[in-house]
């Protein structure tokens, strides 16, 4: 009977460590996430594409663009017009959301693609990075904004 007890003892202990083999240490996780936001931080995105909609390379003389600066988590933008600004939080899993920031306060034609952009940022909770392309996505909706990267 003794026998029995230690052999399902032992089939337990064996099972319950065999789950913990797969298991990525916790640092080698963390590294991940960093190589994917160090994709996506300190680098210049250009606004390409606003709810399936093309944009012009200048609106108002201007590049609309996304910039994401890791030291602090601010970010800051432009629909052409008028500079964005807040915080961001980048999260495992492609997960980012941004906060409501501060904007200068011009009047300038073409306010579609600004207006468009600001909601876009404060809308997406996720983004995916496909080579020099940045999406701006909410949930499994078709992206918000699409940018490349400037080099």
């Amino acid at each position: 009977m003794k026998s029995i007890q230690y052999l399902t003892l032992t089939v337990c202990v064996l099972s319950l460590s065999a789950c913990s083999i797969f298991k990525k240490p916790a640092n080698e996780q963390a590294g991940e996430g960093a190589k994917q936001t160090n994709v996506i931080t300190d680098r210049k995105w250009k606004l390409v594409e606003l709810a399936g909609k093309p944009v012009a390379d200048k609106i108002n003389g201007k590049e609309p663009f996304l910039l994401l600066q890791k030291t602090e988590s601010r970010y800051s933008a432009s629909g052409g017009c008028n500079g964005i600004g807040g915080a961001y939080t980048l999260e495992n899993n492609g997960r980012i959301k941004f906060e409501q920031g501060m904007s200068t306060m011009m009047a300038c034609d073409n306010m579609e693609i600004e207006h468009g952009l600001s909601a876009a940022l404060i809308s997406a909770d996720n983004y995916t990075i496909n080579g020099d392309d940045l999406s701006l996505n909410k949930a499994r909706m078709a992206p918000l904004a699409r940018f490349k990267a400037v080099k």
